[in-house]
């Protein structure tokens, strides 16, 4: 056992006050050793109830322990119970409520109660949106969460032509996604496209595409299809590339972490 204090850019969070801190002191703990790689991923699974809007979805339930990974949604993490265990940036963490910005590797070592987990689009919702909208939603759950999520203003996408490019991108989905075509419609050439997403995005245009296949492969298995329906359905070459996708993205396996959620699909 140990006492640390470490600094941090992480944004932690007491309940009904959601703020952000940059010195936090971990107190006393045991960081758990012994978890590895193959004794994580046989409670991987993700249990329980899983919303899931447009630009966001919330999962609550019990959260399996996962690899290290960073995935492009801005990801907030609240317990509504006994604090959970997460690694954040190689940095241990032992909190309620902690906010993972978008494209921060972290993993979750231990949640020993079930936890409300908010994933968002950050080109729609901020992380400070985020915070706001659980500082407004009073005692955190499904219902109350949601609705304050969906009254959060957006982001707006400003350039046209990067609207015009998203869109695309969405059209081509299902099947080969030509950086070519995607620069044709936002009336770009393929260095400035990259230059755009990039800066306005934070991805380069293979990631973004690589995310949103993803993000469609998920919800078609959540809708019921097979592992292999989604992965085509999605533009995935087979279904050990999409597994591999949601693995180096979320840290868990596909074939484990989705088949036991009830799922709702909000408008």
């Amino acid at each position: 056992m140990k006492k640390i204090t470490y600094f941090v850019n992480a944004t932690m969070c007491t309940p009904g006050n959601f703020v952000a801190v940059k010195t936090i002191s971990a107190g006393w703990y045991d960081r758990p050793q012994s978890i590895h790689r193959e004794s994580r991923l046989q409670h991987d699974s993700w249990q329980g109830t899983l919303w899931l809007a447009p630009d966001f979805a919330i999962l609550h339930g019990a959260a399996g322990a996962t690899d290290s990974h960073a995935h492009y949604a801005h990801q907030l993490m609240l317990s509504t119970g006994a604090p959970f265990t997460a690694e954040l940036d190689g940095i241990v963490h032992t909190a309620r409520h902690l906010l993972v910005d978008s494209l921060r590797p972290h993993a979750i070592l231990s949640a020993p109660a079930p936890m409300l987990t908010i994933y968002a689009e950050p080109q729609r919702l901020s992380g400070a949106a985020l915070l706001a909208a659980a500082g407004s939603a009073g005692v955190p759950s499904l219902d109350s969460l949601a609705a304050a999520l969906q009254a959060q203003p957006r982001e707006d996408l400003p350039d046209p032509r990067l609207r015009r490019a998203l869109d695309k991108v969405d059209v081509l989905l299902s099947g080969k996604v030509s950086a070519a075509a995607v620069a044709e419609a936002a009336h770009l050439s393929l260095s400035q496209l990259e230059r755009l997403f990039s800066a306005q995005l934070g991805l380069p245009v293979r990631r973004l595409v690589l995310w949103r296949r993803l993000r469609l492969a998920i919800r078609f298995i959540l809708l019921g299809s097979t592992l292999t329906q989604a992965a085509h359905g999605a533009g995935f070459a087979d279904a050990a590339h999409f597994s591999r996708t949601m693995r180096s993205l979320f840290g868990v396996r596909a074939d484990r972490s989705l088949r036991q959620l009830n799922v709702k699909l909000l408008d």
